[in-house]
């Protein structure tokens, strides 16, 4: 084994030099049109000045140490409890995605004192033991020792998927029911109507708390600044990561209503080195205070765009019946066929778009802020990719012939 690289779980696919806007370019100097932005981080586009500016401006102290005080944390905490769903009112600080669910997770079995834990089968909620317990079942496989208590719910989101959920909970030893409100690991998975009221009625009953993960919807993704608000959720626990900071800063975030945020504070560990660093928190009021001043025109905007993906896609010619599903600009497409899918996301590749193969579901996660000329340009190679094998031969042909005849 060579020494002095970074450990990878699969070769990479892509060796990048820089970004910039809607592009990234690799180290041959290849340019390819983004649209999986670092899978939810970049909603902005790389290198976006409203982000930009604060970091290099930064004059605060290099690093705060966790047990002291630092008056801008709670000023990105009123900011963030101020535009997230009620009840929720405290946050807890992390360093990511998966920090902040582990800490959900703890606050939940510590508030409830149970031990169970149901989620959605074949989820992803992050790479902390915590959060590969809660995820795909697959994962036990692989690592024996998880959390034990950690039961699932297979997809579709109906009235069948309710009935376990009772069944689950009627033991009354649930800590949390989690799951993201629209699900992007599953493909841009949207429950049918009337099922989250439904399962959070059966949370209130069975006195069991809901963990609304939104590390890959919030701040806007899905449509609205949070996933919750399409579904009427208000839940007791939510985590945010990813584009809080566009991908200039790493942090991560657990919100909790008050009744959990006190249970925590009194016998939770939360202690996080690098959570909510001072120049990383800069950034994140920087873009928060941008989407909140700026909501009503960017949602419209974005709803405009958003019309405009599923309309190409559904006209789309694929070489499989394809299952459009859009929700602001979290678009899955979903073939039914993992190995297509995945030579989609290759085809792609090669033709200068990023997308992500997600099992069955091609995703595509374009900058939220996109405009038609660029969501063009990413739909024609989408759909040049996804031709006929016939005629991507005959194009293959007539760029070669054209390439030796100049």
């Amino acid at each position: 084994m060579a020494r002095g690289r970074v450990a990878r779980e699969e070769e990479p696919e892509l060796r990048v030099q820089r970004s910039e806007g809607h592009y990234v370019w690799d180290t041959r100097g290849k340019k390819y049109l983004d649209f999986l932005m670092g899978w939810c981080v970049g909603n902005f586009g790389w290198g976006n000045a409203l982000m930009e500016k604060p970091a290099r401006a930064f004059k605060g102290p290099d690093y705060v140490y966790p047990g002291f005080d630092y008056p801008p944390w709670d000023e990105l905490a009123e900011l963030l409890v101020s535009i997230a769903p009620e009840p929720l009112a405290v946050c807890f600080r992390a360093t990511g995605g998966s920090e902040a669910v582990d800490l959900a997770l703890q606050a939940a079995l510590i508030h409830t004192g149970r031990r169970k834990f149901l989620s959605l089968e074949d989820s992803y909620h992050g790479n902390t033991l915590a959060g590969l317990s809660v995820g795909a079942s697959e994962n036990r496989e692989k690592r024996k020792n998880l959390l034990p208590g950690c039961r699932k719910v297979k997809p579709p989101l109906d009235e069948r998927a309710l009935a376990r959920i009772e069944r689950e909970l009627a033991g009354k030893d649930v800590a949390a029911f989690i799951m993201e409100p629209i699900s992007m690991n599953l493909g841009v998975l949207v429950p049918e109507a009337g099922f989250i009221a439904e399962v959070q009625r059966l949370c209130r009953k069975h006195r069991t708390l809901f963990i609304a993960d939104e590390v890959a919807t919030g701040f806007g993704r899905t449509g609205t600044l949070f996933a919750c608000e399409q579904l009427g959720i208000a839940p007791d626990i939510m985590t945010v990561a990813k584009a809080i900071t566009d991908g200039v800063g790493g942090m991560g975030a657990m919100l909790a209503s008050a009744p959990v945020a006190r249970s925590m504070e009194k016998h939770g560990v939360f202690y996080s080195t690098y959570g909510w660093h001072p120049r990383s928190v800069d950034i994140a009021l920087a873009t928060l205070r941008f989407l909140v001043k700026n909501e009503k025109r960017l949602l419209e905007d974005m709803a405009a765009t958003s019309d405009y993906f599923r309309s190409r896609l559904q006209s789309m010619a694929f070489g499989k019946t394809a299952e459009v599903r859009v929700r602001g600009l979290a678009i899955g497409i979903d073939f039914r066929d993992e190995k297509y899918t995945s030579k989609l996301a290759d085809r792609c590749r090669e033709r200068g778009l990023l997308t992500s193969a997600e099992g069955e579901t091609l995703l595509l996660i374009p900058a939220l802020d996109v405009d038609r000329d660029t969501a063009r340009k990413g739909l024609d190679i989408l759909a040049d990719a996804a031709g006929p094998p016939a005629a991507r031969a005959s194009r293959k042909s007539r760029a070669a012939a054209s390439s030796k005849a100049s």
